[in-house]
């Protein structure tokens, strides 16, 4: 590290920057050192630069990680704070996640200036998303509706309904909590009504594995629970082989000394979904997503994924 600087790489989003100062924050309480010892590097990803298109055509998930961890690789940072939900399944060679914070509330969030939920919008209002699963979920939850997709950050999402792009949106209920917008909610949508993404509402701590004194550094901020339930939910998807294209929605609880298990996976369009639950002890979480997603797999059919990765107009 140059010169005793913590160098901590994050987006430039108003989201990503409010995280990464959440993560300065908790290693300045954990450290006893003060702001000056840690640097926040913005790095632009492709992501970012891409607003034309969905997600899902231009290259999926790794869109928002691929240039914060090269610069990780590069060792021009130390460590990376990522939006669990954005990260791909597959880290690249040499690098790990090392520490989880404290998982914010998982679900979704409708807002909107014209009604008070998703079943009081009226037949044709508009809803706008950039999320395929939401897209999906919305879709089989009410036809009648048109989907129109929606980039940008909270801020330009917020301004566009403002405007009145659509009717409302849906946004994550831990970003609004984390930007101080809790207020712009109508209403959280509860997860046995719109089961969330994988990892929605947890922030994760990327660093080079052969760093060992970063790995010990950020160790002190690691949450054991949302270690474990992000890791199951993202051991379901990566048995599932998700991406951008597919709406796929899972989550992991701990409850009582338990893991309860939720997944879903749908096609763009909504009207094929699969569902399923599991519950166990917490060393058997990966095991037990894992099985959840061979379910799913069997009772949807092998050209489920074929189809559905084929369809990116919503």
């Amino acid at each position: 590290m140059l010169a005793n600087i913590i160098r901590i790489g994050t987006r430039g989003s108003p989201l990503a920057l409010a995280q990464a100062h959440e993560v300065r924050a908790r290693l300045m309480a954990s450290t006893g050192r003060p702001e000056t010892a840690f640097a926040v590097v913005v790095i632009r990803t492709s992501g970012d630069r891409i607003q034309d298109r969905p997600l899902a055509e231009a290259g999926g998930k790794g869109l928002f990680t691929k240039e914060i961890e090269d610069t990780l690789l590069a060792r021009e940072i130390d460590l990376a704070v990522h939006s669990m939900k954005d990260m791909p399944t597959a880290l690249p060679a040499g690098l790990d996640i090392a520490a989880f914070l404290p998982r914010e509330d998982v679900r979704d969030a409708f807002v909107s200036l014209k009604a008070r939920n998703l079943g009081e919008m009226g037949r044709g209002a508009v809803i706008g998303t950039s999320s395929l699963r939401r897209a999906a979920q919305v879709a089989r939850a009410r036809p009648d509706l048109k989907i129109v997709p929606f980039r940008g950050n909270v801020g330009t999402r917020l301004q566009k309904l403002a405007d009145g792009v659509a009717d409302a949106t849906l946004l994550a209920v831990a970003g609004l909590n984390r930007l101080g917008e809790a207020a712009r909610i109508t209403s959280a949508i509860e997860t046995d009504v719109m089961l969330p993404a994988v990892a929605q509402g947890a922030i994760g701590i990327e660093i080079r594995s052969d760093d060992g004194k970063t790995r010990r550094l950020v160790h002190a901020l690691n949450d054991a629970a949302t270690a474990l339930t992000v890791a199951a939910e993202r051991a379901f998807l990566g048995r599932l082989e998700g991406s951008c294209r597919t709406p796929i929605a899972g989550l992991a609880r701990l409850i009582d000394g338990a893991v309860h298990f939720r997944g879903q996976i749908l096609t763009p369009d909504g009207r094929e979904a699969y569902e399923t639950a599991r519950q166990g002890r917490p060393e058997e979480a990966l095991k037990l997503a894992e099985a959840a997603a061979d379910e799913l797999l069997a009772r949807a059919g092998p050209r489920f994924f074929d189809a559905a990765s084929g369809k990116v107009g919503i």
